[in-house]
């Protein structure tokens, strides 16, 4: 939690960052340098006073000093479009046309809303006689001029992470004008970043509506509803742009995209054939095909995908790593050499940089050079802190509400409520614990349908947060609801997630993080069944720490991060086990390794299905499998994962005392 002194000390800094911009802005280029030299004293990396202090030394003509100031600044803040301008500024004023190009292109990639760097790209480009492309920087420069000022700050805001100014400046406007699409369009990426997804569906659904031709919406809406998991309806959306224009490259690649989610792999590999004939080895295309074709088991076909997009852009890291976490596949030194040399690039995307950090991790652990890989699993891991806006100490607040409001007495009260519909089995715990297996075990047998992490659980707890005076009305708002609304909200959820059954009477929601809501799915779906998938605390966190995931999970990274939610876990489950007894079946992941017939027979029981032995077998079970696992359930069971922190045990201190008496 923030200290008053971290209040006070961040209240100095913003009036010294104002000063500092006082002085720049009347023309004090000295005396502005100067003061962000004073607030870099104490905080070295401070993003906004290396960007005054590089602005200030330009315009003092200390080229090389500000080329110094904007090195420092890319590294603390590698997307720091504003900073990438200013390289434009400065790579222009010493005479390097090529270069300031590139930095304006990189400005306006990682934020849009910077005019002057579209500006700035237009004259290049003009004055390099690529008049087609001045004209396309132009009218985005142009674009810009034209749009509301609270819009343009909110971009400005959004692209630079300030996701509670960036909204305020939206409502603001909103507010004034209500019908106004880009301003419904920027809302919703908020929300979508802020996690709130439903919210940002229904605000895109309604630009939709009001304006139906604008590309930029619908590739918005159809993104939304892919991550609510709506995928027939994102598909739905996708097939309509298609039609308008079905040579489209974009559009078809977002067709294939949104049939993979739908199950309908040919139409995807068809689809990405397509793009691939008008693109030829479009790196992003080549790396979605792979993936697809990794999902469906054709694991050396994936492979060639992968390589084939990094040979097209050396720095692609999403390919790279994508190779890592088939978890199989071993990379080789010419490989491993390209990664390095990508890395000691200072342009490297940071989304690239974090790719290639967790590869090359991966890559290193393979040699057994634990040491190196160690360094880069923690550079990876630190990139993704900077990003992250997890607080560990709000966390372990949020568990221990649930302990203390979830009590025996609620669920007495509430006993008989709820949708009878005995068809869910959750899997919960933590990623990386073992649940992909559970999973494929169970949905090897013919009455259970494996479907996905399904988010409608979290999604129903953020709605029952609601607010008052601040704070979170959940959980404790479960003492009040009615048993026809705890009814009502699991016969909504066994329909929301129909769409992702294949017809068995029971199906598994995999998502880890129910762990948390377990109160809520036992008074809403009292007939449902939960395993909690538990592996050993030091593998179960170090194999979290090594893991990039698509979103979410911020948690894991950081080593004492992990190891606090996996202590805040182990006693939640505790609480549940003592307020709901006979409710969750624990299954430990080195039982299944060491008695996989006992663990299955002891599983079956639970859920009162009888042994199949296609359950035993579930390595031959052909099915589409989305999670980091994937190659691994699709052997038979082995043990290359146990143990495998031991090697990193020199620099695992801050997991260990996270952990305390579990390790």
């Amino acid at each position: 939690m923030a200290t008053d002194t971290d209040i006070s000390d961040t209240a100095i800094r913003a009036e010294q960052l104002k000063a500092a911009q006082g002085l720049l802005q009347s023309g004090d280029f000295a005396g502005g340098m100067a003061a962000a030299e004073a607030m870099l004293a104490d905080h070295p990396d401070d993003p906004e006073a290396l960007y005054v202090a590089a602005v200030a030394a330009r315009y003092l003509k200390q080229f090389d000093q500000a080329d110094r100031y904007l090195t420092r600044l890319h590294a603390a803040s590698p997307e720091y479009g504003r900073a990438w301008q200013e390289a434009g500024h400065l790579a222009r004023a010493a005479g390097d046309a090529e270069q300031a190009l590139h930095a304006f292109r990189r400005a306006t990639q990682f934020n849009p809303a910077l005019e002057a760097s579209w500006r700035m790209q237009a004259e290049l480009l003009a004055a390099a006689g690529q008049s087609a492309e001045a004209a396309g920087a132009t009218a985005q420069a142009d674009r810009l001029k034209n749009m509301p000022r609270e819009l343009l700050a909110a971009t400005n805001y959004l692209a630079e992470g300030r996701l509670l100014k960036a909204e305020q400046f939206c409502r603001q406007f909103l507010r004034q004008n209500p019908q106004n699409t880009e301003a419904m369009r920027l809302l919703a990426q908020i929300g979508i970043k802020l996690g709130i997804l439903d919210d940002a569906e229904f605000l895109l659904e309604s630009a939709v509506q009001f304006d139906p031709d604008n590309i930029q919406i619908r590739l918005d809406y159809i993104d939304a509803l892919r991550r609510r998991q709506k995928f027939a309806e994102a598909k739905e959306q996708a097939e309509a742009l298609y039609a308008l224009d079905p040579a489209n490259p974009l559009f078809q690649s977002n067709l294939a995209i949104e049939s993979m989610q739908t199950g309908e792999y040919d139409r995807a590999f068809s689809l990405f054939d397509q793009v691939l004939e008008t693109v030829p080895n479009d790196p992003s295309t080549l790396t979605s095909r792979g993936h697809a074709l990794k999902t469906t088991g054709q694991q050396d076909e994936a492979v060639a995908s992968y390589q084939a997009a990094f040979a097209a852009k050396p720095d692609h890291g999403d390919a790279y790593y994508a190779l890592a976490n088939l978890k199989t596949y071993s990379f080789s030194d010419d490989e491993i050499a390209a990664m390095h040399e990508q890395t000691a690039r200072p342009d490297l995307a940071f989304k690239d940089r974090i790719h290639l950090s967790f590869a090359l991790g991966k890559a290193h652990e393979d040699r057994s050079e634990y040491e190196q890989s160690f360094r880069c699993y923690e550079e990876g891991n630190s990139l993704k802190r900077r990003q992250a806006r997890y607080d560990a100490d709000n966390m372990q607040e949020e568990l221990r509400k649930q302990s203390e409001l979830c009590t025996a007495e609620l669920f007495a009260k509430q006993a008989g409520s709820g949708h009878a519909a005995p068809d869910p089995i959750f899997i919960v715990g933590l990623p990386r614990a073992g649940s992909t297996l559970l999973e494929q075990i169970l949905a090897s047998h013919s009455q259970v349908d494996g479907t996905l992490e399904l988010p409608d659980i979290l999604a129903l707890a953020h709605r029952l947060r609601g607010r008052k005076a601040g704070a979170s009305l959940y959980p404790g708002v479960l003492h009040d609801l009615e048993p026809e609304q705890l009814a009502k909200m699991g016969e909504t959820f066994i329909e929301n997630t129909r769409i992702h059954r294949a017809g068995a009477p029971f199906f598994i929601d995999k998502m880890p993080n129910n762990f948390r809501h377990i109160g809520l799915i036992k008074l809403i779906l009292p007939n449902a069944k939960i395993i909690d998938a538990r592996r050993d605390p030091m593998d179960c966190c170090f194999s979290g720490f090594k893991q990039l995931f698509a979103e979410g999970q911020e948690f894991t990274y950081g080593l004492e991060e992990i190891g606090r939610y996996y202590s805040d876990y182990v006693e939640l489950m505790a609480h549940w086990d003592k307020v709901l007894p006979g409710a969750v079946l624990r299954v430990q992941h080195e039982d299944v390794l060491d008695d996989l017939d006992g663990q299955v027979h002891r599983m079956l029981d639970y859920l009162g299905l009888p042994f199949e032995q296609a359950c035993i077998d579930f390595h031959k079970t052909e099915r589409a499998i989305r999670t980091a696992s994937s190659e691994q359930v699709r052997r038979p069971i082995n043990r290359t994962g146990q143990n495998a922190w031991k090697p990193y045990e020199p620099w695992l201190g801050d997991l260990r005392e996270a952990l305390g008496s579990l390790a």
